[in-house]
């Protein structure tokens, strides 16, 4: 961060809090950003959180989507500096910013399928109870976590085993953990912002990325690469945030309204990726009728399984007892809601 943006946002959130401290009861404009468009799956989250705010109080939302504030190191920024109240990141990219949320991405750790996912995003200890500490400390309240849908490759040539992504120039999110996860899945790891990353692969920079189908389908990666390859390694999660001094400043009954807003805008997203996967990917088909699409067996996913076990070991070695204890809850939570 460049001494005058630091300066910019200094000066921005000093004149935001001038403003908040005339008078709390008085109807505020809340601004929230989030990392995809208004038609994405965060961007529907959001504005289910608005539409249950402005209904249930004076306040209003302001959504920002993807592009409109910057990169998703930018919305980060911001959210921190008390520029805005809402973000929505995923933990690929906090990972940096907080180690331990790069559990997140130890593959073949969540179930691929989101309807499997549900009671373990509302009712996981180390969601609830554990992540907030770590997020408080970063000067952000955790709202909730929910998932956005299975992670799929896409690719210029065909894969079904490790050797396949030998040399392959993989974009991956700025996280370390998922460096580690292509170093062992036998790819070169890339890591870009999204805004780089249809031009990369139009210009051979790089030869694949990773992301869930309705993504592949919205940002239409399918036209800069040939294969969709369903490994069944991850379902994408994300989070969402308030600036911590914000939310801890506003009266008991606001903080409530955010809180009920928030559990009726995870049971809509849910509802709402009920099928998202099977129908973007007839979208998919429908504009490029030559995409392959491979379903690897649970035979040709073996050898990915076990690479994951040494990428599970890179996450305990970097960030110690605490993402260990954190991994080992994670295993009980999804034991208890899978079951």
């Amino acid at each position: 961060m460049t001494a005058l943006r630091i300066r910019l946002f200094a000066g921005i959130a000093g004149a935001a809090a001038l403003v908040a401290g005339v008078g709390q009861a008085a109807a505020d404009t809340w601004k929230y950003a989030f990392e995809e468009a208004m038609t994405d799956v965060q961007g529907v989250f959001a504005q289910k959180f608005k539409e249950e705010i402005e209904a249930n109080s004076d306040h209003q939302i302001q959504l920002f989507p993807f592009g409109t504030l910057g990169e998703s190191a930018d919305i980060m920024e911001q959210a921190q500096a008390g520029i805005l109240q809402f973000v929505d990141q995923s933990p690929g990219f906090t990972g940096a910013l907080i180690p331990e949320a790069q559990v997140f991405f130890v593959p073949y750790l969540l179930p691929a399928e989101s309807e499997k996912l549900g009671d373990f995003f509302r009712n996981s200890k180390a969601i609830n109870e554990m992540f907030p500490a770590l997020y408080a400390e970063q000067g952000l309240e955790l709202l909730t976590m929910f998932p956005e849908g299975e992670v799929v490759m896409t690719t210029k040539e065909k894969v079904t085993t490790p050797a396949d992504l030998d040399e392959v120039k993989f974009r991956v999110m700025t996280n370390p953990l998922l460096v580690e996860s292509y170093q062992a899945f036998g790819a070169t790891p890339t890591p870009l912002p999204w805004g780089e990353v249809f031009g990369a692969l139009q210009t051979n920079i790089i030869q694949g990325q990773e992301n869930p189908l309705f993504w592949v389908e919205s940002t239409k990666m399918y036209e800069v690469t040939d294969y969709i390859t369903f490994t069944g390694h991850n379902n994408f999660t994300t989070a969402v945030m308030a600036n911590k001094a914000f939310f801890d400043g506003l009266a008991e009954e606001e903080q409530q309204l955010i809180r009920d807003a928030i559990d009726v805008s995870f049971e809509h997203i849910l509802e709402y990726q009920e099928g998202l996967s099977e129908r973007s990917l007839e979208k998919i088909k429908e504009a490029r009728p030559d995409i392959n699409v491979v379903v690897l067996t649970e035979e040709q996913r073996q050898p990915f399984k076990e690479a994951a076990a040494e990428v599970e070991a890179k996450f305990i070695e970097m960030t110690g007892e605490s993402g260990k204890a954190i991994l080992e809850q994670m295993k009980k939570d999804l034991q208890a809601a899978t079951q």
